[in-house]
């Protein structure tokens, strides 16, 4: 199972100028003859204001070691990649469920689904 899964990938740069390895979480399993998954771009700078696709993984989540994240990191949901799993360079850990959940309900209301 892949969904849920914090992974280190080459993430690009807004501009598409470069790519930069970068933790991301698993959203999908994967897909299609060359596998393809969509992920969350993970970032441990701290935002100054948490929005609406954000979920944060703070240094008291209980399952903080889990995922592999050595720091407080916020998911950022509206920043999305779609990549094959070749791509992947290496599993970190794995979110917890109650976080898996959090990402699941907040996906609904960034996609409007019922």
């Amino acid at each position: 199972m892949t969904r849920g899964k914090i992974v280190l990938v080459p993430f690009p740069f807004d501009d598409l100028s470069t790519a930069k390895v970068r933790p991301a979480v698993c959203l999908t399993e994967p897909t299609g003859p060359q596998r393809h998954v969509i992920l969350a771009f993970i970032t441990s700078q701290a935002p100054d204001k948490l929005l609406g696709s954000d979920v944060l993984l703070s240094e008291q989540t209980p399952a903080l070691p889990a995922t592999g994240l050595r720091l407080s990191s916020t998911i950022r949901l509206h920043r999305l990649l779609t990549i094959s799993t070749s791509l992947i360079q290496r599993e970190l850990g794995r979110l917890p469920h109650s976080v898996q959940n959090e990402v699941d309900e907040k996906l609904r209301v960034l996609f409007r689904l019922s």
